[in-house]
């Protein structure tokens, strides 16, 4: 009995190694931008600075309201940016797809991540745009959601633009069970005037 012991151990204890080497030498995917942590590493920034923050909200475009913000009130401002999943984590790995590429027209490198099944997400969609540049680094310009929420008490689609150090705009397109759908535009201002 303990030679077939010591001759099992033997078949499956090379087995077991093979299969160990094999998980090592599969290619993983590559990591996802941070999104998320870019989005909180701009909002810190202008938390700790002395800009005059603008907001600007546009109602089914019939009307609008401007109001300036205050530095303490611009984190719940930019909360839509914050709730996002952080799709670099290890858990959305699989349910996401990146693509990257070149449009030579903008001069810009875009990282796409796409919902593999749409209907089980609510992000359906985030795209990084960078510029490149060899001498100074490449710079992220712009980030793109677009999230959806549907379900039986209605649809919520919002198209989130955020451009980095100057400002941020949320597009909302909101239809509830048994109501007219509503729509709004929320554009929250920083540093406008900033060179690209």
């Amino acid at each position: 009995m303990k030679i077939h012991g010591v001759i099992l151990i033997v078949v499956i204890l090379p087995v077991m190694i093979a299969c160990k080497q094999k998980k090592k030498e599969s290619p993983e995917k590559e990591n996802f931008f941070p999104v998320l942590s870019f989005i909180q590493s701009q909002v810190a920034h202008v938390d700790t600075s002395l800009y005059s923050i603008m907001k600007i909200v546009f109602r089914d475009s019939l009307r609008h309201d401007t109001t300036y913000v205050r530095r303490e009130d611009f984190r719940a401002q930019a909360k839509d940016f914050l709730e996002v999943p952080d799709l670099s984590s290890r858990e959305y790995a699989n349910r996401f797809t990146q693509e990257k590429l070149y449009d030579e027209t903008m001069n810009r490198v875009i990282w796409s991540y796409k919902a593999n099944n749409p209907e089980k997400e609510e992000i359906q969609k985030e795209e990084v745009l960078i510029t490149p540049n060899v001498a100074t680094g490449d710079k992220v310009n712009s980030i793109i959601i677009i999230r959806v929420v549907s379900n039986r008490e209605g649809f919520l689609q919002k198209n989130m633009l955020w451009r980095v150090d100057k400002s941020f705009q949320v597009v909302s397109t909101e239809q509830k069970t048994g109501q007219p759908e509503m729509s709004s535009i929320t554009e929250v201002i920083w540093n406008e005037d900033k060179d690209e």
